[in-house]
């Protein structure tokens, strides 16, 4: 991450963030990711998919939100959207228990891989609260100012667009919306698909029937939530 002169962020989110990257706040984890180069730490996802989430849906086409908390730590696993991973890597438990819930919700059969690009590019923004982490230390970049970042994001979503669907699933992702306005967007709360907490109450939440819903009454396309390819 440079100056914001050379950031690599699509340009609707770039005019809605681009004071961010001049701000303490940004400037200190700046240097944090810095350091954690230097020391020859490995940071997933790669340096160009930090801001995939944002890349692979425009500010103003984002219909649907799904906010996670950090990227996975393994290798081959995080490429910058939430929940997703790339073809050919095998399915996290929580990924295999949202399509679980596609499944059981559409009638949608199973997917043969779990990249989720095709959802980003329909409009749905998959964003983890936090957009680094270093190699098998979950959490680790927690607190070092990413979160205030995406909060911006999805405080922008809020005050500038309208008629948006927040899928929060799971205690961090309800407190990280707190201050989405419910009589303006369709706010739909879950436990978090971990195998954990799945059976309290996220299968049979029929988010993704949901959504689709509101998004027609409202005059978009719904999204198409199968997997292909």
């Amino acid at each position: 991450m440079n100056t914001d002169r050379s950031i690599e962020l699509e340009p609707s989110w770039l005019a809605v963030l681009e004071d961010e990257f001049q701000q303490p706040y940004m400037l200190s984890l700046k240097t944090f990711l810095k350091q954690q180069k230097s020391q020859r730490k490995i940071i997933y996802p790669a340096s160009d998919n930090w801001f995939n989430a944002f890349n692979s849906t425009p500010f103003h086409r984002v219909k649907v939100v799904i906010l996670g908390q950090d990227p996975y730590h393994g290798p081959g696993q995080a490429h910058g959207l939430c929940f997703s991973v790339l073809p050919g890597v095998p399915f996290p438990p929580s990924l295999l228990n949202i399509f679980k819930e596609i499944r059981s919700d559409l009638g949608i059969s199973g997917p043969t891989n779990g990249c989720l690009q095709g959802w980003a590019a329909q409009g749905v923004l998959l964003l983890n609260a936090t957009l680094t982490v270093e190699r098998n230390r979950a959490g680790s970049h927690q607190g070092k100012g990413w979160e205030q970042f995406t909060d911006r994001a999805i405080q922008a979503l809020d005050q500038q667009r309208d008629s948006l669907v927040f899928l929060l699933w799971g205690s961090y992702a309800q407190k990280k919306g707190h201050f989405i306005d419910p009589h303006k967007h369709l706010i739909l709360k879950a436990p978090h698909p971990s195998p954990l907490s799945a059976h309290r109450g996220f299968f049979g939440c029929g988010h993704f029937s949901k959504s689709n819903k509101w998004l027609e009454q409202h005059g978009l396309k719904p999204v198409d939530w199968s997997i292909n390819g």
